[in-house]
């Protein structure tokens, strides 16, 4: 930083480095994030697309695969932002960077950034031909619903791999770091593991809970059929008991009655879950959630970097 640049007051340094993050997007080569989420999202597009939106069980596990893309973005984007300049930041520091224009202008270029990779998200779903939502829960349209809690997700995950960036001193401890973080998040989502107790109450430290209820609610997943129990029927229908076939009369019942979307509808009103009640209370509650965690890695990551000058390493 030079003799001119020392004195500015904190907007002029965000806008400085602003201008320097997007010069590293097009010169260094960090725009390759975006065809590499393009990637991600289309290989598990792919495999669970057909159903998401659909059935009960297709919506848990394919929204809890695009929570788990919206991270694995976040994290790749900032895990190695700062601590790979360490150095330099360190130096400008001590010429008077204010840490806070250092990580304002780091938030507004990584908010860009996820902005762009939920557009292309959202553009392999569409191209997938994934049925998103027509009714908004939020707003008015299921798309725009969708488009936020893919941002918040992507940007709470974002912040907190900047938090993890700005606390370490090299850039192999943090690529160290981030598949605990991301497992941790897989873990204790609150999808897919009964958790009680302890492990129940860390979950709402994690990105992974509040986006995965977000979406599943925005996805009316308490509104669709289950599948499994009818599935499971099909396959017991052999099943013969003292010379009857209890469950193969059952099945051709329904068969004869053209039933069948009927009973998955009441069998998905047997596996309904409380967090993913579809009303605009519950959503906001997990959007307000994300940008309060997001907030707090972005106050961490000034925090911790405000101390580097005792890094003697």
């Amino acid at each position: 930083m030079n003799n001119q640049e020392k004195h500015t007051g904190r907007v002029q340094q965000t806008a400085i480095y602003l201008g320097k993050l997007l010069r590293m997007f097009i010169y260094q080569s960090d725009w390759k994030v975006l065809p590499m989420g393009a990637l991600i999202a289309g290989l598990v597009t792919f495999v669970v697309g057909a159903n998401l939106f659909v059935t009960q069980e297709g919506t848990l596990t394919g929204c809890f695969a695009m929570v788990c893309i919206c991270i694995w973005n976040g994290f790749f984007n900032s895990i190695q932002s700062v601590c790979r300049e360490r150095e330099i930041v360190k130096r400008e520091h001590r010429a008077g960077l204010h840490m806070s224009s250092y990580i304002a202008a780091h938030m507004i270029y990584q908010m860009l950034l996820c902005i762009a990779q939920v557009a292309v998200t959202l553009v392999i779903l569409r191209t997938a031909g994934v049925r998103l939502p027509q009714e908004g829960t939020v707003f008015a349209h299921g798309v725009v619903d969708v488009a936020t809690t893919l941002l918040l997700i992507t940007y709470a995950a974002d912040m907190m791999s900047l938090m993890v960036s700005s606390i370490v001193r090299d850039p192999t401890k943090a690529m160290t770091a981030m598949p605990f973080l991301l497992i941790f998040q897989l873990v204790f989502s609150g999808g897919f593991f009964q958790l009680s107790g302890f492990s129940e109450k860390i979950t709402v430290l994690t990105i992974s809970k509040w986006g995965l209820n977000s979406m599943c609610a925005i996805g009316r997943y308490n509104e669709l059929p289950m599948v499994t129990l009818w599935n499971t029927l099909l396959k017991f229908q052999d099943l013969e008991i003292y010379g009857i076939r209890p469950v193969a009369d059952a099945v051709r019942k329904v068969y004869e009655d053209n039933l069948m979307d009927d009973f998955n509808l009441w069998a998905g009103t047997y596996n309904q879950n409380s967090l993913f009640v579809s009303a605009q209370e519950n959503v906001l509650a997990c959007w307000g959630a994300m940008i309060i965690l997001a907030a707090l890695f972005a106050v961490i990551s000034v925090i911790a970097l405000e101390f580097i000058d005792r890094d003697r390493r």
